[in-house]
């Protein structure tokens, strides 16, 4: 007699078809400027290029992906944007950030930037002002671990130690992969300098003369949902200016809490992280 349980490989089979659908878009989002060659993306995703040329193919016939054809890299399509388009709440949340961020850039003449929790990874959706700094190689729409941004940091501060213990474990993975184990002493600096400040604080701990601070902005549950960050130079922001950069931070986290209130609604309730399992950073 046939189990009734013989459906499942099959079932399993259409689940990773969409996860990896899914985890090729999620890479072609995080580099939108620069495109992925075919190659690149498939050794990215560690999926054959067969596959992965198969589901770009039908994802550029919906239109979810685009082919540029001078040098046939790949890149998001408009259909992403169209989708979004049913999301009113989150364009209201991102033009509110970007006053709200300028406003603080303006102030004080560096770089403020707001980022999003996306599960194990951060995703910039606002960055404002002027300032040219080495190394701070982040713009809208750029994903990576959260454990790598003092804004990581910050959202990381608010979770379960249980939770912060499973980030951080998949985040190292990824950055050993990826970078190799050159950074991850800074990256344990950051950390713990900010878990003695009680906030996102990087003293030129990962890029020599960048300072960078972050405070999270949190959902009603208590967790961050996303971090407000202020980034520039050393002469800048010393550690006398701490407590100082700190109260404004919070004065702005604090008005885009409101934002969010407002905007999101219900996801302020539920503390939407999205997906909290092990993924690809970008």
């Amino acid at each position: 007699m046939r189990s009734s349980r013989s459906p499942q490989p099959s079932l399993s089979h259409g689940t990773q078809s969409i996860e990896r659908a899914l985890r090729i878009l999620r890479e072609l989002a995080a580099r939108g400027e620069f495109g992925w060659r075919l190659s690149d993306l498939a050794a990215r995703c560690e999926v054959d290029k067969g596959t992965v040329h198969r589901v770009l193919s039908c994802l550029v016939r919906e239109r979810f992906v685009q082919q540029r054809s001078t040098d046939k890299h790949y890149f998001p399509g408009p259909m992403l944007y169209e989708l979004g388009l049913s999301l009113p709440g989150y364009a209201a949340f991102q033009q509110a950030c970007e006053r709200r961020m300028a406003k603080l850039a303006a102030q004080t003449e560096a770089i403020a930037w707001l980022i999003l929790r996306s599960g194990n990874e951060y995703v910039c959706a606002v960055r404002q002002g002027s300032l040219e700094l080495r190394g701070l190689m982040v713009h809208a729409g750029t994903r990576r671990p959260l454990f790598t941004s003092v804004g990581g940091v910050a959202i990381l501060q608010t979770l379960p130690s249980l939770e912060t213990e499973n980030i951080l474990a998949d985040n190292m993975q990824q950055e050993i992969a990826q970078r190799g184990s050159g950074r991850l002493d800074a990256l344990e600096k950051m950390r713990e300098r900010s878990r003695r400040h009680g906030f996102g604080v990087n003293l030129g701990d990962v890029v020599t003369g960048v300072h960078a601070f972050a405070v999270p902005v949190c959902a009603d549950n208590g967790r961050a949902m996303a971090a407000v960050c202020l980034t520039g130079l050393a002469e800048q922001f010393g550690e006398p200016k701490l407590a100082e950069v700190r109260a404004a931070l919070g004065e702005v986290a604090a008005a885009v809490e409101q934002d969010a209130r407002e905007c999101l609604g219900g996801v302020m309730h539920m503390g939407h992280t999205g997906h909290t399992g092990a993924s690809a950073e970008p």
